[in-house]
């Protein structure tokens, strides 16, 4: 196990994946499935009926998880999460500056086979593989298992390895933050595959800024201004993963929020259709931004009431493709907002994820040490700490007054929107979240006093607002 310094969890596998006589053999580390945790779960063994896309789609997700887009530079590789729904097969991973998440989806039409578990793991894609992997052609039906005891591997000294990788923090804060942000995503365009083809290839190498892509006839044309049904895409060189792919493409979708002549970078996702399956990068608002810094989840993680209800909501879910809030809260008794907050509690933990798709969430598991959770939001962590401390004095019903190293700010609520007086608030206007004193004015108001005996926790290891 990684130090709790790094807050990093560590894995291993009892041999490296392979590729071997058609069969291509995926080894898994620890998960959790649907009979609770496991060592090396086995999930899938089958035919995957559209072999040459899917070698060339995990390809395209290794090199997601080991590419640095901002400031590049060399990096160690991690290793996918894999989540077998019964139905399909989902793969995910982050590069490793946290500004794109990547996810391979194989869905039931290309997975002839048994399922053999339900659950979350993370399966090694290591260098041999990759290599194998990229002589995959044709049509060709491909074997894939899921699970160390399924598969054949040959190696030159025919040793058994055993390789631990650490999964990083910004990781699970990066699940975290994609999902709730999607959520609220919309479909914007959709190209057919030839058009597909020549917009994506038409793209720049580099772009300084953001750009919009704005829908005209049959594609999207680029433009340095937002404008109505436009989509963000800040760094369209993080698309490129997308290339090798295009021989096999449908489609192009693109989803994001509402834009406007006003609107500001934003995130977006982009969906490349391919035969049974879909492969999805998540782009930040900016190169320069992770997602793990985002702050989107921190107005939900306020109270002590969506920790309560996740563990209402997590006990009803079963590894479901499609997780439906409705009969969640019909199931729970829980109204339809408090639902969703739970749900994004979940999600701090990595146990739901967003499919903009299907416009669904969906329930995985990660491998992370449920008890370091908690300490994973360094500005609620330290809203807390002012909360306990008494450090919020309320002037009214909308304002507030928090009192900190820096001197007092003042904090206005406004409906449900709420404004501040610190640096952080006038650098980033709640784009990236509400900052500590939002989130510590936000705590009292709805609880009415400090919570006693609340653990802060240690200052060490806090962003750069948290020390404001």
């Amino acid at each position: 196990m990684a130090s709790s310094a790094t807050a990093a969890q560590a894995y291993s596998y009892t041999r490296p994946s392979g590729l071997d006589g058609g069969l291509l053999g995926l080894s898994t580390s620890g998960g959790t499935t649907s009979g609770g945790p496991q060592a090396h779960p086995h999930f899938f063994s089958g035919v995957l009926t559209q072999a040459a896309p899917a070698a060339a789609g995990l390809i395209a997700l290794a090199d997601v998880a080991r590419t640095r887009y901002f400031q590049p530079r060399p990096t160690g590789f991690r290793d996918p999460v894999v989540t077998c729904n019964g139905d399909r097969l989902r793969m995910e991973s982050f590069s490793a500056c946290g500004g794109v998440y990547a996810r391979l989806d194989v869905l039931e039409p290309a997975l002839d086979g048994d399922v053999l578990e339900r659950g979350t793991t993370n399966v090694d894609v290591n260098g041999p593989l990759r290599e194998s992997l990229a002589r995959v052609g044709g049509s060709d039906p491909l074997h894939l298992a899921v699970g160390a005891d399924e598969m054949a591997v040959t190696t030159l000294d025919g040793a058994v390895v055993e390789k631990k990788v650490p999964l990083p923090e910004r990781w699970l804060r990066g699940f975290a933050e994609v999902q709730v942000i999607t959520a609220g995503f919309d479909p914007r365009a959709e190209l057919k595959g030839p058009d597909a083809v020549r917009f994506l290839r038409s793209l720049p190498a580099r772009s300084r800024g953001a750009l919009w892509a704005v829908p005209a006839g049959r594609t999207l044309r680029l433009s340095s201004r937002p404008g109505p049904g436009a989509v963000c895409l800040a760094g369209p060189d993080r698309l490129r993963t997308m290339l090798p792919l295009l021989r096999f493409a449908r489609a192009l979708r693109a989803y994001g929020p509402p834009a406007t002549a006003a609107s500001g970078p934003a995130a977006s996702v982009w969906e490349l259709e391919l035969p049974g399956m879909r492969y999805f990068l998540t782009l930040s608002p900016e190169p320069s931004r992770g997602f793990s810094g985002e702050g989107a989840v921190l107005g939900a993680l306020a109270t002590d009431e969506a920790a309560g209800d996740a563990d209402l909501i997590g006990a009803l879910l079963s590894f479901e493709p499609r997780v439906d809030p409705d009969l969640l809260s019909e199931r729970s008794g829980l109204p339809p907002d408090r639902t969703k907050a739970a749900l994004t509690q979940l999600g701090t933990s990595g146990r739901v994820g967003f499919d903009t798709a299907e416009a669904a969430f969906f329930h995985r598991e990660l491998p992370y040490d449920p008890a370091l959770v908690a300490g994973l939001n360094p500005r609620l962590r330290s809203a807390r700490a002012l909360v306990a401390d008494g450090a919020v004095r309320f002037t009214g019903d909308a304002a507030a007054v928090v009192t900190t190293d820096g001197g007092e700010r003042l904090v206005r609520f406004e409906g449900e929107r709420a404004t501040c007086t610190c640096p952080w608030w006038f650098d980033h206007r709640g784009e990236r979240g509400p900052c500590k004193h939002v989130l510590a004015a936000t705590i009292v108001r709805r609880d009415g006093e400090p919570l006693a005996g609340l653990d802060a926790g240690p200052a060490a290891g806090l962003d750069a607002e948290a020390a404001r």
